[in-house]
């Protein structure tokens, strides 16, 4: 448990706290402001996270302020041994630097399934790239590529208020012969985006009760 804890992390990469192979985990009424991602969950890095094999899993991050970093709650890139159950209640994100609320990364050589992450009662004052990143590809230029393909599943965000989103609502992007399934908004209003949508290989995007720019956004 980490509870009650202020986190000043303002140097270069410098993330919030990172839980990697753990379980049961909650982190709450913490204070983030950091350089880099205030919650990064991960399972370890390529061959090593394979060999160690055990998942981060059953992961609650509630009524939590990040205040300052350039993601809220991250999963990845090291997640080659897998992460599942997270579950974000109650927090608050504001910050000019804040590039993406939640987001998932991985690639083919890292690897690993993401699947089952439920976020409720999200408040995000302004954001600059997307609300919901899933990014299959993380940095595949830098020779970040291999034969382990990545998965994402079930991915359920409620209740969910943003100001201003930035150039995106979700930008996810996944494989074609393992794509990104089962993304569900409910709830969920999004002011001031560029775009709503920028998706590639993603199967069962359900939308209710969802507003961007305040027009009901329909399920593709």
């Amino acid at each position: 448990t980490v509870d009650g804890v202020t986190v000043e992390s303002h140097g270069p990469n410098n993330d919030g706290c990172d839980p990697e192979y753990s379980k049961n985990v909650i982190i709450r009424n913490c204070v983030f402001n950091t350089g880099d991602d205030c919650i990064a969950i991960k399972s370890g890095r390529n061959e090593d996270g394979r060999r160690v094999g055990i998942k981060s899993e059953n992961i609650i991050v509630k009524d939590c302020k990040m205040i300052d970093g350039h993601g809220g709650v991250v999963m990845g890139s090291e997640i080659s041994a897998g992460v599942r159950n997270v579950f974000v209640e109650n927090c608050e994100m504001d910050s000019p630097n804040l590039d993406r609320a939640i987001r998932i990364k991985s690639n083919s050589k890292r690897g690993g399934l993401v699947e089952n992450v439920f976020v409720r009662n999200l408040e995000v004052g302004q954001v600059k790239e997307a609300v919901l990143k899933i990014n299959m590809f993380y940095a595949t230029y830098n020779n970040q590529q291999g034969n382990f393909i990545p998965s994402v599943k079930n991915v359920n965000l409620e209740k969910i208020r943003v100001k201003n989103g930035g150039f995106y609502a979700i930008l996810a992007k996944g494989y074609e012969q393992d794509p990104i399934e089962n993304i569900t908004l409910n709830d969920v209003i999004i002011e001031k985006v560029d775009k709503p949508f920028l998706l590639e290989n993603v199967v069962n995007l359900k939308l209710i009760d969802t507003y961007i720019n305040g027009s009901l956004m329909q399920s593709p």
